[in-house]
């Protein structure tokens, strides 16, 4: 319980630092020129407003959805066939249990590059992190799989239509442009990710009897811990139901955010969701009145469609396994409460995004750090991507506070560039970031201080830094010489941290 509070010091702490910002630097905006307005600190009394205005103005949803995906596996914990089909799996997928993290890594990032779905996922990760401990590896390895993969699909994000809309539609791109080296960031960025994950699996496994120890204590920890696995059981109850559950929910829920419309000029789901409400029984809409004027089409669900489906579907499995009302409410509500603190650490980091953006002092930082070159400059730009994306946790707004004022002192070239560039690092600052709420939120659900996260994962973040460095330098207007000797140097440091890490295990 310690270590899951622990995150939320750390948010806590992120919140101040912000906060003392406000007071130190001057806010200033980007509006056809760059005007600074003088300070605009913030009171006492906005401290006890902005997780108000938060919750019911903006980003409620996205708390409601943690909570609601807590209650949906409070029902399946008291539902013993699902045990039952977390054990079975484990005890069929564990004879290749490193296939298997492999093949869950690149699912998820794919998903995210395609479909933008880092919150959605968030759905499955109790499951694939529960999975992934039966199969008898430790908490990184379960964070590594279902955090490492979701970020680096951010970064390798390619056809993400919700999470780049505010760049391509700035620029004036297709959503197309610098493809290739998108799936470049991703091939080579789950490259790095499977690479380490792999070397720290071996390592565990070659680990000294005094480490072997602490290993069997942190498994009997696990075993103990309620929220991560649901208890044992022996029931006779058929998992077939629930099986099926989950793939029609994973199935709806990938078709539902893949941009059909944005991303691929694709409007069929629209015309059938059309045709579907419009559709008239003796002059009676039927199926219009009982889906409601807020159903969306496939390619425009958000996490309120998803949040329904939640609810829905856990319905259906109280019936299926004839739970009365009164099991499944304390079900719900049972999970609700394991899911509170992730909840409240959402609340506090998007209310980070709300005073960081009442409170503009970002762009005066960004314009110093752009001052020190002139022009395009891949490290300069690279530093404003990472402090947007802790000053600004969802992609619209970390993109919206530095790219306006940049493509305004930049060359036409290099916006192609920049387009593709911003995403990598945003994708790479999430792994890291305190305000990141896929990172935070999975780290206290697993009981992972941010302190053993971060020592886990500082040379996956070096090295894909270094990748996605080298990456850039390759594709952009440089003089041929200075591009080999920033690559050379680049590989020289891949190498020899790869050869550190092999001489440790």
């Amino acid at each position: 319980m310690e270590k899951r509070h622990n995150i939320v010091k750390v948010v806590l702490i992120a919140t101040l630092v912000f906060i003392l910002l406000s007071w130190i630097l001057p806010a200033a905006y980007f509006q056809e020129s760059y005007v600074e307005q003088g300070r605009v600190q913030i009171g006492l009394f906005d401290l006890f407003s902005y997780p108000i205005t938060t919750t019911l103005a903006y980003f409620g949803n996205v708390a409601a959805f943690i909570l609601v995906v807590g209650g949906f596996y409070g029902v399946l914990n008291r539902i013993g066939a699902y045990r039952k089909m977390l054990d079975s799996m484990a005890k069929k997928l564990k004879k290749h249990g490193k296939l298997v993290i492999c093949t869950i890594m690149i699912l998820l990032s794919v998903i995210t590059s395609i479909c933008g779905l880092q919150l959605g996922l968030i759905l499955f990760f109790p499951f694939i992190i529960s999975l992934i401990l039966l199969m008898g590896y430790d908490k990184i390895v379960a964070a590594l799989t279902v955090i490492g993969s979701t970020m680096i699909g951010i970064a390798g994000t390619t056809f993400a239509y919700s999470n780049v809309s505010v760049i391509y539609t700035l620029f004036s791109l297709k959503i197309t442009s610098n493809l290739l080296i998108k799936i470049l960031i991703l091939v080579l960025g789950m490259a790095i990710l499977i690479a380490n994950t792999m070397i720290y699996i071996s390592g565990r496994k070659k680990s000294p009897k005094k480490a072997a120890k602490k290993s069997a204590k942190k498994d009997e920890e696990i075993k103990d811990d309620k929220i991560l696995l649901p208890e044992e059981t022996k029931t006779k109850s058929s998992i077939v139901p629930i099986a099926v559950i989950f793939s029609v929910i994973f199935v709806i829920m990938i078709l539902a955010f893949i941009p059909w419309s944005n991303a691929f000029s694709n409007i069929a789901f629209t015309n059938a969701t059309e045709s579907v409400t419009g559709f008239k029984i003796f002059n009676f809409a039927l199926f219009g009145k009982i889906l409601g004027k807020s159903i969306l089409p496939f390619g425009s669900w958000t996490l309120t469609e998803l949040i329904a489906l939640i609810i829905i579907s856990s319905l259906v499995i109280a019936l299926i396994y004839k739970k009365k009302l009164n099991e499944l409410f304390d079900g719900f509500f049972e999970g609700m409460k394991t899911a509170l603190v992730p909840a409240v650490i959402v609340i506090l980091i998007y209310t980070c995004l709300v005073i960081n953006t009442y409170h503009p002092f970002q762009l005066v930082i960004y314009k110093a750090i752009f001052d020190i070159t002139k022009g395009f400059n891949i490290f300069t730009a690279s530093l404003t991507a990472i402090l947007s994306g802790i000053f600004n946790v969802e992609p619209l707004y970390a993109f919206q506070s530095v790219l306006p004022y940049l493509s305004s002192i930049v060359s036409k070239d290099s916006l192609s560039t920049i387009a593709a560039l911003y995403p990598a690092i945003y994708g790479f600052t999430m792994l890291f970031a305190p305000t990141s709420v896929v990172l935070m939120v999975t780290l206290s659900y697993m009981g992972i201080s941010y302190k053993d996260w971060f020592k886990n994962i500082w040379k996956i973040l070096l090295e894909l830094l270094i990748i996605i460095l080298v990456l850039f330098l390759v594709f952009s207007p440089m003089s041929i010489i200075l591009k080999i000797v920033l690559i050379v140097i680049s590989v020289a440091v891949l190498v020899l941290m790869t050869l550190s890490s092999l001489a440790i295990i």
